[in-house]
This record gives C-alpha cells, structure tokens and sequence, in this order.
C-alpha cells in the first residue's frame, strides 16, 4: 500500500488494534490551537502529538525554530503514544498534512516503516459524517525502539558543500571562499620561486629539467589525469529544494524568520504544489509534473523555515520514485543563525534560463 491513505480506509480500520491514530493538528503562532481542537472533537481512539511539545526538541541558538529531537527524547514520546514495534501508525492533521508528515518522517528516520498520512485531513473526516468525539482513551505504553537512518537526514556542512558547489559566487562574496591561493604553510612554494634568480642554475644541457623543477616549486608536480580520477568527478552535487511559498523563497517576504532569501543554489518547489485543488495528495503523472526537472538519481537535500512543510514534499519525492532524499531538519532558520552562512534573493531557475 501507499504512504497516503483515504478517510475511507482508516474508517474501515480504526479498531483494528494494531493500529496507532495520532492526531497532529497545529497551528504557527498558536501553539494551544491543536490540542484544543483534540480535546473538542477528533477521530475515536486518536492520541494528540503536539509538534513543539512532543515532535520537536527546546528551541536554542541554532537548530531552527523546531529542533530535531534526540532519537531517546522520541522513543520515550512515541512510547507513551502507544506504539510498538509493530504498530501501523496513521497520522492525520488540518493543516494540508504539513504537521502528520512531520510525525510520518520523524517515524521513518527512527527506523518504523508501517507509517501513513491520511488524505484531505480532519476536516475531511469530519464533513463526510465520519465518527468523531472528546473522549480520550488510556494508551497503553508500547514497545517502540529508535533505530536511526542516517541517509535521512543532512548536516549542515552537507548542505554548505551543497550550496558551494552550485552557488560558488556567492560564497566567495560572503568573504568564506575555497582555497584561491596556498602559501608556503600549505605546502607550496610561492610563485617567487619561478623568478629568474630563484630558479636553479642553467646551462644548455639543463635547461628543461630547471624550468620543469622551477614550475614543480611554485604549482607541485603536474601529472596525466587517470580515468578514477575523471569518474570521481562526476558525480553531481545534492541538490537544495527550498519547499517554501515562492514570495519567502524569494525574498520578498518574511513573515517568520529573522532574513528573508534563500540557501545559495537551492531551486524552489512549493509544498502545496504536492496537492490538487481539493486537498487531495498528487499521484502519478500529476506528481511527476510537481517535481519537473529534477532527475530522480540525484541526491536531494529538502529544507523549509524550520524542518516541518518541507516533509510533505519529501514524502512525496519517496512516492515519486525518488530514493536518495534528505532533510536538512533545521531548515531556513538555523541556516540564517550562522552569521557567515550566505543569502541568495530572486529566483535562481529564472537566472539560468535567462
């Protein structure tokens, strides 16, 4: 089966008691919105995870907005949740699935497969006629035991030899270059040793071994390029998804973090752009067209503001066929905490084409 299951399907399951409902609705800028719309009505036999108390670590000087937690801080969260290591886990929200594909990828990283998102949200559910109530049951601890995936997640000196690689320019304006030159304390010899009374005494028998040796002095010795070498180059660097609306991506606005713009190089794919009209997850063709451009062997590194909608994209990148997707957990606003960490405005796609 998919990541991506209908209102349909859960209701036909709901009892089953393998089956873990977690309700993560939550609202930016309100923190006590979700838990109270949980306490007012939600799914029967739902537990409510609170994405700043439950889904992400204290804020700190980096990290971003929403922390990732340390895999311990989790296990004991999804314990009191209820699950085990045989759950099936279905995460559903109201806020286009941003908030449940958080819990779906912090489940994933953790090594627990058997995790989904429901379609269209609560709303959906609600307005079908579906069962709903205040009632919250006693969750029984479950056996849940992190097992990390460290091909999920993207440190920062990743994405900073990310973004140099496709945006030299701006780092090497940012004052944070790469070696342009090496001085005698790296290794070689100043371009001085090539100066006529540097180089090594010349007689006519002598002569090409002496320029050889002077140049050998000032560059290091020069050799045939051999074929491991040329393949070892070839391969592309991750590339950045910004999953941010494009009027923050681009720098126009923003309403949340402290600068506006985007990591160097990154390429833009709005999150919502992964739904239809109606709220309904992309499938197929239409999910194929979402992420355009983009070839499906390439690494990919996935960022928001603070690790939470860029998750959604990256449920949907997996669904795709894609299989090489990271996130980088603390996004935009850990990005912006390191003072020497470059910006980028406009739309750097549009730049190329031009």
């Amino acid at each position: 089966m998919g990541t991506i299951v209908s209102p349909k399907w859960l209701l036909a399951r709901m009892y089953e008691p393998d089956l873990v409902i977690a309700d993560c609705r939550f609202a930016l800028g309100k923190p006590l919105s979700g838990r109270s719309a949980y306490e007012e009505a939600h799914i029967p036999g739902a537990v409510y995870l609170d994405l700043e108390q439950d889904l992400s670590a204290p804020v700190g000087t980096h990290g971003g907005r929403h922390p990732l937690p340390e895999p311990e801080a989790l296990q004991a969260v999804f314990r009191r949740a209820g699950i085990g290591p045989d759950s099936r886990v279905v995460a559903y929200d109201d806020q286009g699935g941003a908030m449940a594909s958080r819990l779906w990828w912090l489940l994933r990283w953790l090594g627990h497969d058997a995790v989904y998102v429901m379609d269209e949200g609560f709303g959906a559910w609600q307005a079908a006629g579906f069962p709903v109530t205040a009632e919250t049951r006693i969750v029984v601890p479950g056996g849940f035991a992190a097992r990390p995936q460290p091909h999920r997640l993207a440190g920062l000196e990743e994405v900073r030899a990310a973004s140099s690689a496709a945006a030299p320019g701006s780092w090497a304006a940012g004052g944070s270059g790469g070696p342009a030159g090496t001085d005698a304390a790296g290794g070689h010899a100043s371009v001085e040793a090539l100066q006529p009374g540097n180089l090594a005494p010349v007689d006519r028998l002598g002569v090409e071994a002496s320029v050889v040796d002077g140049l050998d002095a000032a560059f290091g010795s020069i050799e045939e390029p051999n074929e491991a070498a040329e393949g070892a180059g070839e391969a592309a660097a991750p590339l950045l998804i910004d999953s941010r609306d494009p009027i923050r991506y681009a720098g126009i606005e923003e309403p949340l973090d402290a600068k506006a713009g985007h990591i160097p190089g990154a390429v833009n794919r709005f999150w919502k752009g992964v739904q239809d009209e109606q709220g309904h997850w992309k499938s197929g063709a239409a999910l194929d067209e979402a992420f355009a451009g983009i070839p499906k062997d390439r690494e990919l590194i996935v960022y928001c503001g603070s690790g939470v909608t860029a998750t959604p994209n990256i449920l949907a990148l997996e669904a795709a066929g894609f299989t090489n997707v990271k996130l980088y957990a603390g996004s935009w606003s850990d990005w912006i905490s390191y003072s020497k960490n470059p910006i980028a405005v406009g739309d750097e796609e549009d730049s190329e084409k031009a």
